[in-house]
């Protein structure tokens, strides 16, 4: 029997160049979320240098997933709104360490601090319908399917808007 290796979140470093580059270069990516250009280095750098690990002055909450000593991909959390006490969660596990249940045990990690240190009441996620990994992830992680949203994704792909209500 093999046993999955434990996660953790940590807040973003400035060595997470790399990574944090890499991922939003990943053109393959940029279909599922809202990047739709490259970034360059400088253009990462400045943001790691400036960004407050403070979802109230960002408006979002990026965090590092770490597995057996090694960065293997980001949760996020954005566009927050602190009235709704609600949250838009995303998540990209490098290609390379997918297939492990990496990605469900950071979404369950993020749910708990969402809840116990936001004090979020809802997370939510969009996805698009031919992200059928993406959609079992979320239905695996105790999301619900709310509605299905046509033509959400770059104006013709279907998405399905995931809720999970937090306690």
């Amino acid at each position: 029997m093999t046993t999955k290796p434990e996660i953790t979140l940590r807040a973003l470093e400035p060595e997470d160049l790399d990574l944090v580059h890499g991922i939003e270069n990943d053109a393959a990516l940029w279909q599922w979320g809202s990047t739709s250009q490259p970034l360059s280095r400088y253009t990462v750098h400045q943001y790691l240098a400036n960004q407050h690990a403070d979802i109230y002055l960002d408006g979002q909450l990026r965090l590092v997933i770490e597995a057996e000593g090694k960065s293997v991909g980001i949760v996020d959390l954005s566009s927050f709104c602190p009235h709704h006490l609600r949250a838009e969660v995303g998540i990209v596990v490098l290609s390379e360490c997918q297939r492990r249940g990496l990605a469900t045990q950071a979404l369950r990690q993020l749910a708990e601090y969402a809840s116990q240190h936001l004090h979020l009441r809802s997370i939510y996620a969009y996805v698009a319908d031919e992200n059928a990994a993406g959609q079992a992830l979320f239905r695996a992680s105790g999301y619900t399917p709310l509605a299905q949203l046509p033509r959400w994704i770059e104006g013709r792909h279907t998405a399905t808007l995931f809720q999970l209500l937090l306690t």
